[in-house]
């Protein structure tokens, strides 16, 4: 790195803006421990019954205009708070993101979805991101959405994470702008949205010398991946933004694939709907966010 890039060695990384950082043999591991005792500290549910999950299957927040008004300045600081969580837990992005949509006039029925999330880091505090040593430096991806989820509107989230080799090294959420017809659609539109996303990490990784002939999307939709590689517009396709139709010039390029990949083999789950206990667990694994390695040994946490 020192050769490519003006830099200055100050000793190894051990924290670093409420990251903390854990290199060893095997890799590198990264939580926000402490950051999360004190933040569950901070709003009083340190005594309170964990949480299996963030958020439950149930939970359908909508604006919820005859519930009960409470404070937006305790909401807003609770969700600022958990926003800067998310930057080492893709686990909690979902949950998290869904309850920031109502900042402008919080609820109680928000409140207590925030609290529900706060409860379940109680219980995970010591989970983080861990970065194999693995050799590996293939880029690849993985597209999911939760068709017309939002109550309010119906509109879709797309969710995406994206892996160099083992490692989760990009994720991302996002309310499409529009309202998808169809699964097809809303699978397209994800499709769309995480290519932009492989293509951005692909020009990064040129400028580091890491190059690899052929980048892989995926995607649990058949007819996604069908409608991405037909260039004819037909009638379940005209209406769907010509702006999304750009990512079959990408893949006719060749130097991106669409592949499919099985619905429970797709951890990428867990950032565009709410799911059961068991199956958030999966996809949790999936992403390697898992508890402190044994080896791995931490002062003053």
């Amino acid at each position: 790195m020192s050769s490519e890039f003006e830099m200055s060695m100050v000793g190894e990384l051990n924290y670093f803006l409420g990251l903390q950082v854990k290199q060893f043999d095997k890799g590198i591991f990264i939580t926000q421990n402490k950051y999360a005792k004190n933040l569950v500290k901070r709003f009083g549910l340190d005594n309170k019954k964990h949480m299996k999950t963030p958020m439950g299957t149930n939970d359908k927040l909508s604006k919820d205009e005859n519930g009960t008004p409470i404070d937006p300045t305790l909401y807003r600081s609770m969700i600022g708070s958990l926003l800067y969580l998310t930057a080492s837990r893709p686990n909690i992005s979902y949950s998290v993101c869904v309850c920031a949509r109502y900042q402008s006039c919080p609820k109680e029925s928000h409140l207590k979805v925030v609290k529900r999330i706060i409860r379940y880091i109680n219980g995970t505090t010591k989970l983080g991101i861990l970065y194999s040593s693995d050799i590996n430096t293939n880029l690849a991806g993985f597209s999911d959405v939760d068709w017309a989820g939002d109550v309010d509107d119906r509109k879709s989230t797309t969710g995406g994470c994206f892996y160099l080799g083992n490692n989760l090294v990009s994720w991302k959420l996002k309310l499409q702008k529009c309202m998808a017809l169809s699964t097809t659609e809303a699978e397209y539109i994800a499709v769309m949205e995480a290519c932009k996303e492989m293509l951005w990490l692909k020009k990064f990784l040129q400028e580091l010398d890491l190059m690899q002939e052929k980048y892989t999307l995926y995607c649990d939709s058949q007819s996604a991946i069908h409608l991405s590689k037909n260039s004819s517009f037909h009638s379940r396709s005209k209406h769907i933004d010509v702006r999304y139709h750009w990512i079959r010039d990408v893949f006719n390029e060749k130097f991106m694939q669409l592949d499919k990949v099985h619905t429970d083999e797709n951890g990428v789950d867990m950032l565009s709907k709410s799911l059961s206990r068991d199956k958030f667990e999966v996809c949790r694994s999936k992403t390697r966010f898992v508890d402190f390695p044994h080896e791995v040994e931490w002062e003053n946490c």
